[in-house]
């Protein structure tokens, strides 16, 4: 069955100055940080985004996370207020599939599900009423 990760925020070029901030409110250390830059060469982005972020988290609590990333030029501008995601966690490449195909139909897919360089199955899209999704199956699961 599917499950809810953390919240994922989208920022504009000051992800890293974000969380940063929470980092220093919430305290502890980030889990990962990835650069635009780390992505393998047949994903090529400008110069002017190679250092922006690509995903951040870090835990907070006990089980709790945050997790965000710098939105690339080519996607648009993240809007404050709508640079939220729900992200779900599948337990097989077909229900990924499933969920992706159902939740997105009618709404607007931002980045169709494939797999990635990071090992996953994983695709975005806003649904038909406005709510943005992450939908990714793990393969290191």
């Amino acid at each position: 069955m599917a499950t809810l990760n953390p919240p994922y925020l989208n920022f504009n070029g000051n992800c890293e100055e974000a969380f940063t901030f929470y980092k220093s409110v919430f305290g502890g250390e980030f889990a990962s940080i990835t650069r635009f830059k780390d992505a393998p060469s047949e994903n090529p982005v400008p110069e002017s985004e190679a250092g922006k972020i690509a995903n951040i988290g870090f835990p907070i609590g006990q089980g709790g996370s945050l997790m965000g990333s710098d939105v690339p030029e080519s996607y648009g501008k993240a809007v404050i207020g709508t640079n939220v995601y729900v992200p779900v966690n599948t337990e097989s490449e077909e229900e990924a599939t499933r969920l992706f195909n159902g939740l997105s139909a009618g709404g607007q897919v931002m980045m169709p599900l494939d797999k990635t360089f990071w090992n996953a199955y994983f695709g975005m899209f806003t649904d038909k009423f406005g709510v943005q999704w992450m939908i990714s199956y793990d393969y290191n699961q």
